[in-house]
């Protein structure tokens, strides 16, 4: 069984956190992001760079895995 970290976890929920939401603008544009924080508001903003984050996070693991 593989050992993930705890940073690696929260990546992975954020990210499919993220692609839900993204899936709900293409399919219904309909963004729940907005809907509960309200649209471009601070903390929307917020959210949305955390769920960046979280993408980068992953690719730079992703990238150090390819190297192995």
């Amino acid at each position: 069984m593989k050992h993930y970290s705890k940073w690696n976890i929260a990546a992975k929920i954020l990210l499919i956190i993220a692609g839900i939401c993204w899936g709900l603008i293409g399919v219904f544009d309909f963004e729940l992001v907005g809907a509960i924080f309200g649209e471009m508001s601070a903390l929307t903003r917020i959210i949305y760079v955390v769920f960046g984050l979280a993408a980068l996070f992953k690719i730079a693991l992703w990238f150090k895995k390819s190297r192995k």
